[in-house]
């Protein structure tokens, strides 16, 4: 078999590792995203939040306000509004909410916080801040997966099947 011939036939074992590689990266990696799958996965969007009528007289009252979870989860890029249709003024954190006007907070960077928040009975407000997952991170993942198993299954598939076989050589029929 000459060299070249040889090097064709290595060339399309690799190309054909490749494409499965890539095929089973995806199929993997999607797998997981969607097993695995946060409110984070999401594009930044404007996120609302109502205080209805009467919030101040219930907390001062020590009643729940059940409207609103402690603990919210945004991606960088969301927007909150704070939408106060109370007959009194309200805080979140940096944001002071004048009696039916409208607040809003830019979530700008990925943290933690908790804020100060006078339309819930416990005072405070938790936010978990996270990058959001794009298409251009699932495809990241993929792309640094392809490579690393397209190695794997080319170096398996030679010792599998290796190209260059030596056959052994054939038996004399007269004699042995």
């Amino acid at each position: 078999m000459s060299a070249n011939s040889k090097l064709r036939l290595y060339l399309i074992r690799l190309a054909i590792a490749a494409a499965i590689a890539l095929a089973f990266a995806a199929l993997f990696n999607e797998a997981t995203f969607l097993l695995q799958k946060t409110p984070a996965e999401r594009a930044p969007k404007t996120i609302q939040i109502v205080v209805p009528p009467g919030t101040a007289e219930r907390i001062q009252a020590g009643e729940e306000t059940p409207f609103i979870p402690e603990e919210m989860v945004f991606v960088v890029g969301d927007i909150l509004e704070v939408i106060n249709q109370d007959a009194v003024s309200h805080q979140l954190g940096p944001v002071w909410v004048p009696a039916g006007a409208t607040g809003s907070l830019m979530m700008n960077q990925v943290e933690r916080v908790r804020y100060s928040c006078s339309f819930q009975s416990q005072q405070f407000l938790g936010l978990d801040i996270r990058q959001p997952v794009t298409l251009k991170t699932r495809l990241t993942g993929l792309l640094m997966a392809a490579p690393t198993l397209t190695a794997l299954f080319f170096v398996y598939s030679l010792a599998a099947y290796p190209i260059d076989k030596k056959k052994a050589p054939a038996k004399d029929q007269k004699g042995v």
